[in-house]
C-alpha cells in the first residue's frame, strides 16, 4: 500500500479547480447554497479527488505511468477542511507494461459542523489502469476490457421517462481547448506533474507529438457539463468510469457530451454516457456516469414557485 501525505483541503482549491475545469457548481464553490443541501458544506468535485489520486501514481513509480483507466465511486462526499490521502493498493500486472490499482481517498473528516475531527473514511474508491513506460503505440494497441466498453450504454427499460425537467436521450456538449497554462495550473493545484504532460521533449521521444492532456482534465469537462448544464447545477457526482482512446493534444479543439439513459425518480439518480471527441472525430476518452440530482437548483426553484 502507498499512502500520500495528508492534504487539508481548502475553498481556494475547489475554487481553482472550478476555474480550471469550468465547473462552478455551487455544491463547490457557493458556501451559502451549500448549506441549504444535504451536504451541508461545499464539497469537492471527484475529478478534483482524482488528480490527487494520479498524483500519487507518479510518485509511487520509478517508471514513467500513463493512467489510461478509472473507475471512482463517491459513497461520501469530501468537505472543505477535511484531511486527504490518496492510497494506491497493487491489484495486479497484467503484463509488464501494465498495472492495475484499487484507489482510495481516505478522509478525516471535520464534519458538518466543521469544528471537532471524526473517524477516517472512504470518501472515494475505485480502480485504476497505468501504462509502464507508455508510447503512442502501447496506448492505441491497449485491450479494452468488457468493463471499458464506455458509451455503450442504451436507455434502461427499466427506468423513467421523465424526472423534473430530464428525459432519456437529453444531451449537452461543449467544447474547448487546454493550453500550457492549464498545466502550469493543474500541476501546481494538484503536485501532478506527470512528463507527459509537462515535458514535451519526453512526450515526443514517446511517440506522442507533443505534451498532451492530463486525464483529469479531460474528464473535468464532463464534471463541467453535469454540474453546469445537464443535469445542470446542483448535480452530485456518485460514479464515473472513464477510458483514455488516444491523447489529447494541447491547443486541440475538443468536444466533450454526455447523454441521459437511465432516470430513476425513487432515488433521484440519473445515468448518463460519456465521451470526449477529437478535432477529427476519433474517440479520445470515453464513460459512464452515475449522478445524484436532490439538489438541482431548478428543481428547487421549480418547488417554492
Amino acid at each position: 500500500m502507498k499512502a500520500s501525505r495528508t492534504r487539508v483541503l481548502t475553498q481556494e482549491d475547489f475554487d481553482r479547480f472550478a476555474s480550471l475545469s469550468r465547473d462552478d457548481n455551487p455544491i463547490h464553490c457557493d458556501p451559502q447554497f451549500a448549506r441549504t443541501t444535504h451536504f451541508g458544506a461545499t464539497v469537492a468535485h471527484g475529478m478534483f479527488l482524482f488528480s490527487l489520486l494520479c498524483a500519487q501514481m507518479r510518485r509511487s513509480n520509478p517508471r514513467p505511468v500513463l493512467p489510461i483507466g478509472q473507475t471512482l465511486m463517491f459513497p461520501r462526499p469530501t468537505f472543505v477542511g477535511d484531511g486527504v490521502a490518496a492510497v494506491l493498493v497493487l491489484n495486479d500486472t497484467p503484463g509488464q507494461d501494465r498495472i492495475a490499482l484499487d484507489t482510495e481517498i481516505r478522509c478525516m473528516q471535520r464534519g458538518r459542523n466543521r469544528t471537532a475531527a471524526t473517524d477516517e473514511q472512504i470518501t472515494a474508491h475505485g480502480d485504476a489502469i497505468l501504462l509502464v513506460d507508455a508510447s503512442a503505440e502501447t496506448l492505441a494497441q491497449a485491450p479494452l476490457d468488457e468493463a471499458d466498453a464506455a458509451g455503450r450504454l442504451a436507455a434502461a427499460v427499466d427506468g423513467d421517462r421523465r424526472l423534473y425537467h430530464l428525459s432519456v436521450g437529453q444531451e449537452a456538449s461543449a467544447v474547448r481547448s487546454f493550453s500550457a497554462g492549464d498545466i502550469d495550473e493543474y500541476v501546481a493545484l494538484t503536485d501532478d506533474g506527470n512528463a507527459f504532460y509537462t515535458d514535451p521533449v519526453f512526450a515526443r521521444s514517446r511517440g506522442f507529438g507533443g505534451a498532451i492532456v492530463p486525464l483529469p482534465l479531460l474528464a473535468g469537462m464532463f464534471s463541467d457539463l453535469l454540474g453546469t448544464r445537464l443535469p445542470g447545477r446542483g448535480t452530485g457526482w456518485m460514479k464515473q468510469s472513464l477510458r483514455l482512446r488516444s491523447p489529447a493534444r494541447l491547443g486541440e479543439l475538443l468536444t466533450a457530451s454526455v447523454r441521459i439513459v437511465r432516470l430513476r425518480g425513487d432515488k433521484d439518480l440519473v445515468n448518463l454516457a460519456t465521451i470526449v471527441t477529437g478535432d477529427d472525430g476519433r474517440v479520445v476518452l470515453a464513460g459512464e456516469a452515475l449522478v445524484l440530482v436532490r439538489n438541482l437548483e431548478d428543481k428547487r426553484t421549480l418547488a417554492a414557485a
